[in-house]
């Protein structure tokens, strides 16, 4: 079992008997049924449907603490504040600390709600035996995005990174942020690109650098380390061989993604 600190996250307490109904008018996830130390994952979206903040919900007794993206914690807040107008709700900063364990959940973590794959979280104090690096290592030999790193704010719409395989939509509530782009491109199968791992030899290429296949573009390189990256894909170009930069990569299909989610060809 290993344990790291998460410093790249933070905490927002979102309390008062109006926050869950309040969070899930706004939120993909359903909040209303989200039960006392029940962590799901979801997002905040635009108007027009593209990401702008990935988050865990965990469910308290007077309402939800929201685990966010540090650098993007205050930018919630704020946006969190201009939508709550005349609700009973009274959103803050937290300051305690977020942990991650895996392979599996350590005692006293709660289970990763995207996949039982990348172990638990933890929010309080805890003894870290490995660094975020680390971390971010065993979640790309996993093939799992990271939003707040492989999604520029206001560009990517949450099923290309992967958010309703991951538990990270609740298609069956009502109206949210951005809900009618997201229901129809699920409903009619309009979904062109995924993001997806490639494991290649050697250093990372650039973020943005264009993955191709013979001389048509298949796609983007997101965030990655030395042997594997995250990388945004045309899933109707990924048979035959992918090169980034003249170097070959090789596209890895996670073990948590559905039977069906690429062509019989690519799966």
């Amino acid at each position: 079992m290993t344990i790291a600190r998460l410093d790249s996250r933070a905490l927002i307490s979102v309390m008062g008997e109006e926050a869950k109904p309040f969070l899930h008018n706004l939120l993909t996830q359903d909040v209303e049924t989200l039960a006392e130390s029940e962590l799901r994952f979801g997002a905040l979206l635009s108007p027009p449907g593209r990401l702008l903040f990935d988050l865990f919900l965990l469910g308290q007794t007077d309402g939800v603490l929201l685990d966010v993206a540090t650098e993007r914690r205050d930018a919630l807040i704020q946006r969190l504040s201009m939508y709550r107008l005349r609700a009973k709700v009274e959103v803050a900063a937290d300051d305690r600390p977020v942990f991650a364990a895996w392979p599996e959940a350590a005692a006293g973590f709660i289970p990763d709600p995207r996949t039982p794959l990348m172990g638990g979280r933890l929010y309080g104090e805890a003894t870290a035996d490995a660094a975020e690096a680390d971390y971010d290592t065993f979640r790309l030999s996993i093939g799992l995005p990271d939003p707040t790193a492989d999604a520029p704010q206001d560009k990517t719409y949450p099923i290309e990174a992967d958010f309703d395989l991951l538990n990270g939509i609740d298609f069956q509530k009502g109206c949210f942020v951005g809900q009618e782009t997201t229901s129809r491109m699920k409903r009619r199968g309009t979904i062109k690109n995924r993001m997806l791992p490639l494991d290649f030899d050697g250093p990372p290429p650039a973020f943005g650098a264009e993955v191709l296949k013979g001389e048509l573009r298949a796609g983007e390189v997101l965030s990655g380390q030395d042997g594997s990256a995250m990388a945004l894909l045309r899933i109707d170009r990924l048979d035959g061989d992918l090169t980034v930069d003249g170097r070959p990569v090789r596209l890895r299909k996670p073990a948590w993604m559905g039977e069906d989610v690429l062509p019989s060809s690519n799966a």
